[in-house]
C-alpha cells in the first residue's frame, strides 16, 4: 500500500541528532534525483555517496543498500498511514477508517515529504517504482507486511481476534486491493499529479460494496 505520512514527530531531537539527519535526507533527495533522472538501474552507490560528497560508508550507514533508499518514502508514509487509522475515531466502521485515513493522508501529503523533496519528486518516484521490477516486487512484498500489520489493528479496533475472525483480514485485503488497482492505473496515465492520485484512489475506494463497509459491532 502506498500511502502517506510523517515519521517527524516527538520531541525535538539533539545537535547530534539533527546533523545526522540532514545527512540521511541529504542522500535520499540525491538518490531521488538520480533514480528519477538516470533510472535505478543505472544508479550506484557511489554516485548517490559523491553527490553528497561523503563515502560509501557514510551511505551505509544511513541505508542498507539502493532499494532502502528507493523506499525511504513510502516506509515513511506507510508508518504514518497505520498511526493515522490508529487514531480514526473508534466509533468509524473498519472500511471507514481505512478511506479516511488514506485519503487524509494525500490531503496532507506536502507537510511530510516536502521536508526531504518536492512532492512531484515524490510523485516522479513512485512511478519509477512502479517500472523497476526488483523495486516493485520489493514494493508488494512490504505491502503484503503492511496488510498483516493493518488487519490485526483492525482487529484490535473491533475487539475481535484476527486468527479466529477473518473479517480484519478480509477487509485490509480488499482495501489494499483497491489500492494496488488504483497505484498501478496512476502510474500508467497521462496525469502523474497527485490530484489525478487522490480522486482515482477516493473513486475506486467509493466501489467497495456497503457489507464491509458497514458496522461489525453486535453481529
Amino acid at each position: 500500500m502506498d500511502t502517506v505520512g510523517n515519521t517527524r514527530t516527538g520531541p525535538r531531537p539533539g545537535l547530534r541528532e539533527r546533523k545526522k539527519q540532514r545527512t540521511r535526507d541529504a542522500l535520499l533527495r540525491a538518490a531521488v534525483e538520480l533514480f528519477t533522472t538516470r533510472g535505478y538501474d543505472r544508479t550506484t552507490v557511489d554516485e548517490i555517496a559523491a553527490a553528497v560528497d561523503v563515502s560509501q560508508r557514510t551511505f551505509f550507514r544511513y541505508f542498507s543498500g539502493k532499494e532502502d533508499a528507493a523506499l525511504a518514502l513510502e516506509t515513511m508514509t506507510v508508518a504514518h498511514f497505520v498511526e493515522a487509522v490508529r487514531a480514526r475515531p473508534p466509533h468509524e466502521p473498519p472500511m471507514e477508517a481505512l478511506r479516511r485515513a488514506v485519503l487524509d493522508g494525500w490531503d496532507r501529503i506536502s507537510e511530510v515529504i516536502e521536508a526531504v523533496v518536492p512532492v512531484e519528486e515524490y510523485l516522479r518516484m513512485c512511478r519509477v517504482i512502479e517500472s523497476t521490477p526488483v523495486l516493485l516486487a520489493a514494493h508488494l512484498r512490504r505491502s503484503a507486511e503492511t496488510e498483516e500489520e493493518m488487519a490485526r489493528l483492525i482487529a484490535e479496533r473491533e475487539g475481535l481476534d484476527v486468527d479466529a475472525d477473518p473479517r480484519p483480514r478480509v477487509a485490509v485485503a480488499v482495501f489494499g486491493g483497491v489500492i494496488r488497482v488504483t497505484e498501478r492505473l496512476w502510474s500508467t496515465g497521462p496525469d502523474i499529479s497527485l490530484e489525478a492520485m487522490r480522486t482515482l484512489t477516493a473513486a475506486y475506494l467509493d466501489q467497495v460494496g456497503p457489507v464491509l463497509a458497514g458496522d461489525w459491532r453486535g453481529r
